[in-house]
């Protein structure tokens, strides 16, 4: 039985085997197989990983994944992966992976469950009120560890700072007025703010069953540490003003990581850190540590520039680590 147990979060950067160059996807595969393999993660979290089909409306198949995993200890972990909207078959782009060394007990995605899609004036189309939905879900796993202990687990990816597409606002990929493109990224942020809003009401869920429950929110946040999102995930008591709140509050792992070590993106020659793990009171006195493994990092605007078919992702993974204390 293992006290020990490593959890990991690693954004792919769309991991497809569908590429035009016929090398690109095995060049992929062999740069990104031994950084998963250093993680030697007992639990990881995948985002945008894409699935392929076979026909129009059949089956879709996580082929690419199951390639990047072949060979690897996490070729026979436990998966769970997130759904469509129809919740029928994974998505073409972007699907949210779990794997699992522990059994994974029961799973689960939530997409407007807890929060339902803010209806917001369109004004630069001027067509009304028009629901705004999440670009993808979230995924909970209840994993089992060993000594029957359930850790709650979500793996996130947040809507990027990045503007939402407002149809006839664009032509050749550029904004046709600044009011269109402002809106567009009003949109944008609503979308992450909600995603964490919704997270963190199904993490206040698990508290109000279980003060001391194991609880771990990795994944793509797309988010400082200060920012929105990742506030409101994390839940401060300085932030409710209320002492008697603060064993409900998350805790970033990587603040115990030195501030030249701490970035998972470096955008346009800044460094940020936008993949994050959080996790419950209970679980931080688990915790012995964390590694970014960031040592080949390009920048994510400048390098796809100078680089034809990278095969990086642009997101370092980030592991921490967590030891059961013994009972005394």
């Amino acid at each position: 039985m293992s006290r020990h147990h490593r959890i990991a979060t690693f954004n792919l950067e769309n991991l497809d085997d569908r590429l035009k160059e016929p090398q690109a996807f095995s060049e992929r595969i062999h740069v990104l197989r031994p950084q998963l393999e250093r993680l030697r993660a007992d639990i990881l979290c995948l985002q945008e990983v894409n699935a392929s089909e076979e026909s129009n409306h059949g089956p879709r198949h996580l082929t690419a994944l199951d390639a990047l995993l072949e060979s690897t200890a996490y070729q026979h972990y436990h998966r769970l992966v997130s759904l469509n909207r129809g919740g029928k078959r994974f998505s073409d782009h972007h699907n949210l992976v779990i794997l699992s060394r522990h059994p994974i007990r029961t799973g689960c995605q939530i997409w407007h469950d807890l929060v339902p899609p803010p209806r917001l004036a369109q004004i630069a189309e001027a067509g009304g009120e028009q629901p705004l939905e999440w670009d993808r879900p979230l995924l909970k796993a209840e994993i089992e560890l060993d000594g029957g202990e359930i850790l709650h687990l979500f793996n996130l990816h947040l809507r990027a700072p990045r503007a939402a597409h407002l149809e006839g606002h664009k032509q050749h990929g550029v904004w046709c007025s600044v009011g269109a493109w402002a809106e567009g990224f009003f949109q944008a942020s609503i979308k992450a703010a909600g995603q964490a809003l919704e997270a963190r009401l199904a993490v206040e869920q698990i508290f109000t069953a279980d003060p001391q429950a194991l609880v771990a929110v990795c994944g793509d946040l797309n988010a400082l540490d200060r920012e929105a999102p990742v506030r409101t995930l994390r839940g401060d008591e300085e932030d409710t003003g209320n002492g008697l709140l603060a064993h409900r509050s998350l805790i970033p792992v990587e603040r115990s990581l030195p501030d030249s070590l701490r970035h998972s993106v470096i955008h346009h020659g800044r460094p940020l850190m936008l993949d994050h793990i959080l996790v419950s009171r209970r679980l931080l006195g688990w915790y012995r540590g964390a590694e970014l493994h960031n040592e080949t990092l390009g920048d994510e605007l400048i390098s796809p520039s100078l680089i034809a078919n990278a095969p990086d992702s642009y997101h370092a993974p980030l592991v921490a680590e967590f030891v059961k204390p013994h009972k005394g």
